[in-house]
């Protein structure tokens, strides 16, 4: 496996040039005084050292030995504990923490870029971080004062790691069916009880204590999903002066056996009338938990499209190494007995398709980050609510279009080494298998896809679908008139329009049919990230063609052709998706019930 090195010259690209961070995070009352261009490119150029050099050389042998379940607890691989110790000295874990009680206080579109690094190095190494962040915006945001100051100091350190504990064995997207109970101790604190599966880091031995985000239902709570509330529980007592103490009853009874991911502990988590606290209001705990999912989903879409980051890097130095048969267009290698691989059309299809969806993820999530930045740190309430909208609407599609194309590239990544590419030794497969749960958990992509279609898009009457279309509608008339970028912006408009007109489509049909929504999702989504890609190819592209003729690197040329192959060999697929959208529902549910 080639060595992994930060592609931080177009992380730059997309942050500077293109989404001019600088500008946004001038303008928003909680950045303006925290991060500058400087610091920004010294943690970038950190995060890229620590990466490369720490973490991206566990994850084979990690991938190999992976976790192991004792009574006492759960050991992660050789060499984890000494680098986890290394990377919470650097700070890491509190990146994005809020300042005020010790965190950095940086902004996603930065943290987006540093968790790209993360996980392309080892994204079993990079959940247990991950996990801790999510937890720490959902205390930060709903807590009271009182768990901010004890928890958050301690998790932004990185002494003390975060769990999300939803997911029940009889319970996983319909949450509203969980048994965990919690019953009120008579002293502010509640005793929780019941099983929790699939929890990630739910048990490792790295830090100090894990504090476990427990979603529960107290007596006499509402049914359903209304009767949910969050409550905070850390694995090991803690006492007024932070001391960690004795286990809360709090213990991991398994760990999942993987298809990827063995580095992460998956844990089967028993609550045995553990003490909890309540974060954020009695019965109202999903929606506090959001808080932190809507994270957690960007983050799952950016470990995606980092594997596929890491595959590409594997399979270019490969293409370029292995020699087989001659050019089609004559012998390129005299010297040798064939050329290599790189120079056949088929080998340079794959590659090509790899860069092109795995930087139009890396564009789009930095998009994306920028509306969750304004959402947090402005103090403009419109701008603040367009930038929510913006994020209810582009979630879905970041989590499930960036994973969905992302074991694509991971699979021609593997393909591109042939035999090779099947055999443990080389690191292609195991990409494979580590991308695929990105499909997965944080809400499988088709429960994003129906979120979409039919939260997002349907119940609104395509409203938020507006607020998108408008804004590209906006960049595509303001380049109206830019001969330099027509091949560009002419199929761009087209795309726009024909998504338009499927949105209305399924608006319509959802009317008349209940299986129109569920029908047409899947490929509803799919449609709209190829169309944002689009969107996010037309804005590198702006910025790029203009330093072409000075540009001895190559970079910016790069950047226009591999935006040329997009729109010529990927964004005409956006054709059969409309097609197989307006087919509808019928032939999908036609088939009787017993004839499965």
């Amino acid at each position: 496996m080639a060595e992994y090195q930060a592609p931080l010259r177009d992380m730059r690209f997309v942050l500077n040039e293109v989404f001019e961070a600088d500008k946004l995070w001038a303008s928003l009352a909680g950045t303006q005084d925290t991060v500058d261009p400087e610091t920004a490119e010294a943690i970038l150029e950190e995060a890229g050292k620590i990466t490369a050099s720490l973490i991206a050389p566990l994850s084979r042998e990690g991938d190999e030995e992976g976790c192991t379940w004792h009574e006492a607890g759960v050991k992660t691989p050789s060499g984890y504990k000494e680098a986890y110790k290394t990377f919470i000295e650097g700070g890491w874990c509190g990146l994005s923490g809020n300042a005020d009680y010790e965190g950095m206080g940086m902004p996603k579109m930065l943290a987006a870029q540093y968790e790209e690094m993360l996980y392309s190095a080892d994204i079993s190494f990079g959940l247990y971080a991950c996990l801790t962040s999510g937890a720490c915006l959902a205390i930060d945001a709903h807590a009271s004062e009182e768990l901010k100051n004890k928890y958050l100091p301690k998790m932004y350190s990185g002494e003390w790691a975060g769990a999300m504990d939803l997911t029940e064995p009889h319970s996983g997207t319909d949450l509203g069916m969980i048994r965990t109970k919690a019953v009120e101790n008579g002293d502010g604190s509640f005793s929780i009880t019941g099983t929790k599966i699939f929890i990630t880091g739910g048990e490792q031995d790295l830090s100090e204590n894990i504090i476990h985000l427990v979603l529960a239902k107290l007596p006499g709570a509402p049914a359903s999903s209304r009767g949910i509330s969050l409550f905070l529980v850390p694995r090991n007592s803690v006492d007024a002066s932070n001391a960690v103490g004795e286990n809360n009853k709090v213990t991991c009874g398994s760990i999942e056996h993987k298809m990827g991911i063995k580095a992460s502990s998956t844990c089967v988590m028993n609550f045995d009338g553990a003490q909890g606290w309540l974060v954020g209001e009695e019965n109202k705990g999903l929606a506090a938990m959001f808080t932190m999912m809507n994270y957690e989903r960007l983050s799952v879409g950016i470990q995606g499209f980092s594997a596929a980051e890491r595959s590409y890097q594997n399979a270019v130095e490969y293409a370029k190494d292995r020699i087989q048969g001659r050019a089609p267009t004559g012998v390129v290698q005299a010297d040798k007995e064939a050329d290599p691989i790189i120079v056949h059309p088929d080998v340079r299809r794959m590659l090509m398709t790899m860069r092109a969806y795995t930087e139009g993820s890396r564009a789009f999530s930095t998009y994306v980050a920028s509306f969750l930045d304004t959402a947090k740190f402005s103090d403009n309430a419109e701008e603040k609510k367009h930038a929510e909208a913006m994020v209810a609407l582009l979630t879905p599609i970041a989590k499930a279009y960036m994973t969905d194309r992302a074991l694509d590239s991971c699979i021609a990544g593997q393909q591109i080494f042939g035999g090779h590419g099947f055999i443990r030794e080389w690191g292609q497969e195991q990409l494979v298998r580590d991308t695929r749960i990105t499909q997965i958990y944080e809400g499988t992509n088709g429960i994003q896809s129906l979120d979409l279609m039919g939260r997002k898009i349907v119940s609104n009457g395509g409203k938020l679908y507006e607020l998108f279309a408008t804004e590209v509608s906006a960049f595509i008339e303001k380049n109206a008139d830019n001969e330099a970028l027509q091949a560009i912006i002419k199929p761009l408009a087209v795309a726009v329009e024909r998504l338009s007109d499927v949105t209305e489509y399924v608006i319509n049909a959802a009317a008349e049919d209940k299986n129109a929504i569920g029908a047409a999702s899947v490929e509803y989504l799919e449609l709209f990230g190829l169309t944002a890609y689009a969107y996010m190819w037309a804005r590198m592209v702006e910025v790029a063609v203009p330093n072409v003729a000075g540009d001895t690197s190559g970079f910016y040329e790069a950047k226009v052709r591999t935006a040329n192959f997009f729109f010529s060999r990927l964004l005409p697929r956006s054709v059969s998706l409309s097609e197989s959208i307006r087919s509808g529902s019928n032939d999908m549910m036609s088939l009787d019930l017993d004839a499965f």
